[in-house]
């Protein structure tokens, strides 16, 4: 079982982070900084997925396994936050706006075309789920997996 969960807690953060990379450059969605929030527990969630996986045969994979299973129900718990923001049960950070990066005189030229992209306003939406809320079940529901799976004894 233990070989099935190192392959979910590397499939699932890849999936949702080819997903998040996508919308963005190519469905054109700019993320907000909560969204980006969502991404960084997933990155850590493939590095230790990788980690498990090279040392498959050592007594680090299951706990790399589980660490990874952590880490996305982290994003999980991010992607709730922000969902919560987008439907108004709860107020999202006041400076929450595009991430512009450059210098000088292009710098400024980036920040003034920046468009302003703020938490509380889902850009894309089905079934009246966010792309927050849609992080926020496949997260939670593949880390629970993840960490079940390391539960069982291997065979």
């Amino acid at each position: 079982m233990l070989a099935k969960a190192r392959i979910l807690a590397l499939l699932i953060p890849a999936l949702l982070l080819g997903g998040a990379l996508g919308s963005q450059y190519i469905g054109g969605l700019v993320p907000c900084e909560m969204c980006m929030w969502q991404r960084y527990p997933h990155y850590v969630a493939l590095v230790l997925a990788l980690l498990a996986i090279l040392l498959a045969r050592t007594p680090l994979s299951r706990p790399l396994t589980i660490l990874a299973g952590i880490a996305v129900l982290v994003s999980g718990g991010l992607g709730i936050f922000h969902a919560g923001v987008e439907y108004k049960l709860w107020k999202g950070p006041e400076h929450c706006t595009a991430l512009v990066s450059g210098s000088g005189a292009d710098l400024l030229k980036a920040i003034l075309s920046a468009p302003i992209i703020r938490c509380d306003e889902p850009q894309w939406t089905m079934f009246g789920i966010s792309l927050a809320g849609f992080n926020a079940i496949f997260s939670i529901l593949g880390g629970l997996a993840v960490l079940s799976l390391c539960r069982r004894p291997s065979r």
